[in-house]
């Protein structure tokens, strides 16, 4: 079934639901509502059901005894939803997390820690033949990009960038060339396509988490040896679980202990894998607030300057 189909399938559903469901959440009190932001619905919601299901049983005591999904198709879309009550979990990444905080006050409760990793960074790289150095060497070349859904190959570099003192431009194709004070970047839309369009020269730079760029899948060991990395960024969270700011502080705080205590429990196993492969959530420490915090005004900046 095509990405479009799915989409259409899930407007419908949205749409009956609108009409058959309370307009606020808060209105169904006993009705736990977990949000994802996706391009994929069916997919994702057989990612986030068994979870939901594996929670929901233990929040009766505070009142929940029924879980539902809501799909958005982009963070503007899920921050209505949050704003209007709608939703009352999301879990996302941590670039779109502060987007959300943002633009809907939504609060983070939980790290996720993701096939044992809780944190990453980003890493720009050339081949090894390039005269490029350093981030300040990159006015008058290109970078390649994935989405401006990635944290770790869009947000993050273009922060970077940002802090640097350089100025990003948008370039429509990989033979386009930027302006001699600016660093074009071009939207790759996958790892493997960055890495590819460096190793053949079509773009100067690009970048990667480095989880990506230890991954033969994402970055193939016969180009890895043909690279080098002039500069990485400091370690921000892989994913959060994040509430509406009017949730009910128990229903909170139980949901928070819940999730908290899965990874000791052996009913949990099988729903946390399927949940994007979560090992565990982790209270937030100090330092993820910190790169939070500097995520959040990078947002807010590439925001303002760039999109």
């Amino acid at each position: 079934m095509s990405t479009v189909r799915r989409w259409i399938q899930a407007a419908w559903v949205a749409a009956l639901l609108a009409i058959v469901l309370p307009a606020h959440a808060a209105e169904d009190a006993h009705v736990l509502v977990l949000g994802r932001i996706s391009d994929d619905p069916n997919e994702h919601y057989d990612q986030l059901k068994p979870l939901l299901d594996y929670v929901v049983p233990r929040m009766r005591d505070v009142g929940i005894t029924e879980g539902r999904i809501l799909m958005a198709r982009d963070a503007q879309q899920m921050a209505s939803y949050l704003r209007r009550n709608r939703v009352d979990w999301v879990t996302e990444t941590a670039s779109t997390a502060v987007q959300l905080q943002q633009r809907a006050a939504a609060r983070p409760i939980l790290l996720t820690e993701r096939n044992g990793v809780s944190h990453y960074h980003s890493v720009f790289f050339v081949r090894k033949d390039s005269p490029i150095r350093s981030l300040r060497d990159l006015p008058g070349h290109t970078v390649a990009l994935q989405s401006i859904a990635s944290t770790s190959a869009y947000m993050v570099p273009m922060t970077e960038l940002l802090e640097a003192g350089l100025s990003p431009e948008i370039l429509l194709a990989p033979s386009d060339m930027p302006a001699p004070d600016r660093v074009g970047y071009v939207f790759a839309r996958s790892e493997l396509n960055i890495a590819s369009w460096v190793h053949k020269r079509l773009l100067d730079a690009g970048t990667l988490s480095n989880l990506d760029w230890n991954d033969p899948s994402r970055l193939p060991d016969a180009f890895r040896g043909d690279f080098r990395v002039i500069h990485e960024t400091h370690p921000y969270p892989r994913a959060l679980e994040l509430v509406r700011s009017s949730l009910d502080p128990k229903v909170e705080q139980r949901l928070r202990e819940v999730l908290l205590q899965a990874a000791d429990d052996p009913e949990a196993r099988q729903a946390m894998r399927l949940f994007f492969n979560t090992s565990r959530f982790l209270p937030l420490d100090p330092a993820s607030e910190r790169a939070l915090d500097v995520l959040r005004a990078g947002v807010q900046r590439v925001r303002s300057e760039v999109e």
